[in-house]
């Protein structure tokens, strides 16, 4: 999962944005029907059953690895089962990088074995390894302000911490350090990057994730320790003197893959080329089964999809769920989706994606034309009974994937998860169905089939057309 980091938005009801247009209405009628919806699915096991299923049939989907196109064909099996009028895929073409496996050490002066975890498209150390002094810094911008002479064939190491929150904030700064730190150390002449795990929990579990190297960098390994482990590392330190760790990484690129975004779509009854989007995405890293990140979002929209398909009529328009590719290395999936239906962005009348856990919904954001408040309004008073605010203050682009399809033009919802719990299994070998709880995952789901419906439903649109997002910042 990718959690943007949350910034000041400019103005979302700003003139510029929209001319004048016809206002956005839900029908009290819709609204009864919404409330039934949102009851039911508080009884319903549909969202449990397929990310149970995901995570034993298929396990770890690592994206393009050996079960990437086994979960692809599980996903389409399952929604042909479970009676989607139409399933299809679209690829997405990637970079592939595979690990092998891992280890760390201190050598000197107290040796001792570290708990360790390659970073997405880090390259490999050399045979035998790297042994080289670490350099130690407390933050992203102490790294930023270092002198390149004192990390010339040295191990960097960061040790920001994060704090678990219900916003998941504190994620800005691991994945920061994570995704940066090893491009900036390298251009300051590090031979590899440690950094403390971007989590908040203190198992000996080391956090994965993707890091990124700017154009032009040579890359270097670069690993995640886990936070004790971490620890223990600035306890060496603190000691005085010189710390010499051994990094041994097996991983790194294998060319390209080209996977596939899955889609499955009901058809709308009175306008069915338009529909409202939803999702999550079928990749996860390696260590885990994924179920938190993210096939419990597929099974939340997939269980508010087929609630909707048991009604004896259809909402005018249609309801599609995309279990999107790759969205951990870059967004591929939500990128290759935005790109392929950017023409034709006003179809998808709004969206919202699931990539935050299966904990309880506890806020809902929008980005939508100023005509339309007064609906989301609607949507928010029907979410009010489980526990949902609304802030209308705040944008909705939709999600990790959904943002790049914001980004075009779609008008985007999101229905914020309690992150409190997530950041300390996300990414790790923890990331394992136990960790969902079935009452919040309900939840989850009454939500979403409340929102689909009704947006589904309504007379007038959302503001989708491309480029009426434009100026909309990161969540």
């Amino acid at each position: 999962m990718r959690l943007l980091p949350l910034v000041l938005a400019l103005c979302l009801t700003a003139p510029v944005a929209f001319a004048a247009g016809k206002t956005t209405r839900i029908a009290d009628a819709d609204v009864a029907v919404a409330e039934q919806l949102r009851d039911r699915a508080l009884k319903d096991d549909t969202a449990w059953d397929f990310t149970e299923g995901l995570t034993t049939e298929v396990g770890p989907r690592l994206a393009g690895g050996p079960n990437d196109l086994k979960g692809r064909e599980w996903v389409i099996a399952k929604f042909k089962a479970l009676g989607f009028d139409k399933v299809w895929s679209e690829p997405v073409t990637y970079p592939a990088w595979v690990r092998r496996s891992e280890h760390a050490e201190i050598v000197a002066p107290f040796p001792q074995p570290l708990s360790v975890l390659a970073l997405g498209h880090s390259p490999g150390t050399p045979a035998g390894g790297i042994t080289a002094e670490i350099v130690a810094f407390p933050s992203f911008d102490a790294l930023k302000a270092a002198d390149p002479a004192s990390l010339r064939g040295k191990i960097a190491y960061v040790g920001a911490r994060m704090v678990a929150r219900q916003d998941g904030k504190d994620y800005g700064i691991g994945s920061t350090v994570r995704v940066a730190g090893p491009s900036l150390a390298s251009q300051k002449g590090a031979v590899a990057f440690l950094l403390r795990s971007a989590g908040t929990d203190h198992e000996r579990l080391p956090h994965t994730g993707i890091t990124h190297f700017e154009d032009g960098v040579t890359p270097i390994p670069a690993a995640a320790l886990s936070v004790p482990d971490a620890e223990q590392l600035e306890r060496a330190l603190s000691r005085g003197k010189p710390v010499t760790v051994k990094l041994a990484l097996d991983c790194g690129m294998d060319g390209e893959y080209t996977g596939a975004n899955v889609i499955a779509e009901l058809r709308g009854s009175k306008k069915p080329d338009e529909y409202f989007v939803m999702g999550g995405h079928l990749d996860s890293w390696d260590p885990g089964t994924g179920a938190i990140d993210d096939a419990a979002g597929i099974g939340i929209t997939v269980g508010a999809a087929k609630l909707i398909a048991e009604l004896p009529q259809r909402p005018a328009r249609s309801i599609r769920v995309v279990a999107f590719a790759n969205e951990e290395s870059g967004l591929y999936g939500g990128k290759a989706y935005a790109a392929a239906h950017a023409k034709d962005i006003a179809k998808a009348v709004l969206g919202s994606e699931s990539d935050a856990g299966a904990d309880r919904i506890y806020k809902m954001t929008a980005s939508v034309k100023p005509e339309a408040r007064d609906a989301i309004a609607r949507i928010a008073a029907v979410l009010k009974p489980l526990g949902i605010d609304y802030d209308a203050n705040q944008p909705g682009q939709g999600g990790s994937d959904l943002s790049a399809v914001h980004a075009v033009g779609m008008a985007g919802l999101s229905l914020h998860q309690d992150a409190t719990r997530y950041f300390a299994w996300h990414h790790t070998a923890n990331d394992t169905l136990d960790k969902i709880d079935p009452e919040q995952l309900r939840q989850n789901v009454a939500a979403y089939v409340a929102v689909a419906y009704l947006a589904a439903q309504a007379d007038g649109d959302f503001g989708s057309k491309p480029g009426a997002f434009a100026k909309d910042k990161d969540e």
